[in-house]
């Protein structure tokens, strides 16, 4: 492959490449990813709610491919990674920043100050562009965002409010973002800027938090552990777009590898761009002989 066919692997981490769910892992399929990663026209994007720090843990933790870049922070920060240095791309906050109408986290926090049911969470999970708060579990999400974006209705912000439960902690999870710092808007600004065009990008992901992405149009990996319902929600959404042959649903023949995490990334990338299928039958090769 050449510089014009330079390919962009966007993944998803937790349960897509790090195999953290109740499903088994192929175990040829980190290391046959860590070898696809280290070729000169294949760009990883790593694509995550983990902040910096956590993608670095996970990076150490797991044995994964340093990426070529990081979509973080629920879509609220972009890396480019070169030699280990981890650069913030400012063209991707001040895109985003123009939702928040020049108000810092410190201006909005002010704003919601009223709002009883919410609890800012520590300053280590507070990030320029991601407002992080507690809430009880049980608390009435409907009518707490209601009140969220009519405290912000005024100065005219524009936000995305993301909800979710600790089940171990028992206690709700509430993160307020810019409205265009998601996952799919990231990915594409990505595309533009460094000119990966669409037929050689290809996304992987697993779960509701990548629904954007895999239901957008461009090449998409749903891994075959992802849950029954995504796997419905994903293909319904497709089918209603005439695009189901966007989406590509590993079955777990591809090298004797089952399917799961990294194993369906590989399975699919090579579905996608058939190129990367030699690449990938040729690592195999080479971690067997070594």
């Amino acid at each position: 492959m050449d510089e014009t066919q330079k390919i962009l692997l966007g993944c998803d981490l937790d349960r897509t490449i790090i195999p953290n769910g109740i499903q088994k892992e192929s175990p040829l399929a980190r290391p046959l990813l860590r070898r696809l990663a280290e070729h000169p026209d294949i760009f990883l994007a790593y694509v995550s709610g983990r902040d910096k720090k956590l993608i670095l843990d996970a990076i150490e933790e797991f044995c994964l491919p340093v990426p070529d870049y990081a979509i973080g922070d629920v879509g609220t920060t972009l890396y480019r990674i070169i030699n280990g240095n981890w650069q913030l791309s400012d063209d991707w906050s001040a895109e985003i920043g123009q939702d928040w109408k020049s108000l810092d986290r410190e201006e909005l926090t002010l704003l919601l100050g009223d709002i009883k049911e919410i609890q800012l969470q520590e300053p280590e999970k507070q990030s320029r562009y991601k407002l992080s708060y507690y809430t009880d579990q049980n608390v009435d999400y409907q009518a707490l965002v209601i009140n969220i974006r009519g405290c912000l209705a005024k100065p005219g912000v524009r936000v995305s409010i993301i909800w979710s439960v600790d089940e171990i902690g028992k206690i709700g999870l509430l993160d307020i973002i810019p409205a265009r710092a998601n996952k799919l808007h990231a990915i594409r600004f990505l595309m533009q800027k460094e000119q990966f065009p669409e037929e050689h990008t290809v996304f992987a992901g697993d779960s509701g938090n990548d629904l954007d992405v895999l239901t957008s149009g461009l090449q998409a990996i749903l891994v075959k552990n992802a849950a029954g319902d995504v796997r419905k929600q994903v293909l319904d959404a497709l089918s209603k777009k005439c695009m189901t042959n966007r989406l590509y649903l590993p079955r777990g023949n591809f090298l004797g590898m089952n399917g799961n995490y990294s194993a369906g990334v590989l399975e699919g990338l090579a579905y996608f761009i058939p190129a990367t299928g030699t690449l990938i039958a040729e690592a195999v090769e080479q971690i067997k002989s070594a």
